[in-house]
């Protein structure tokens, strides 16, 4: 019972965090949340690189990466 109770919080961590980052980051966070929610921490690689495939689509191709 317990260990249902902790995934269950765990989960809803994940979702609260999807939520709040696609947020940020002008992405749709109903659906990320929802994706959080079901998938849990196994979304963090594919919500990344989506995060960063739009940032690249709005900056663009062309041009240089310069990170911090």
């Amino acid at each position: 019972m317990g260990v249902v109770v902790l995934l269950f919080l765990v989960f809803s961590l994940c979702a609260l965090l999807f939520y709040v980052e696609a947020m940020r980051c002008g992405m749709n966070a109903k659906k990320w949340a929802l994706a959080g929610l079901v998938f849990g921490p196994v979304l963090f690689p594919m919500f990344n690189m989506k995060r960063y495939l739009l940032w690249r689509q709005c900056v663009g191709y062309g041009g240089p990466l310069f990170s911090a």
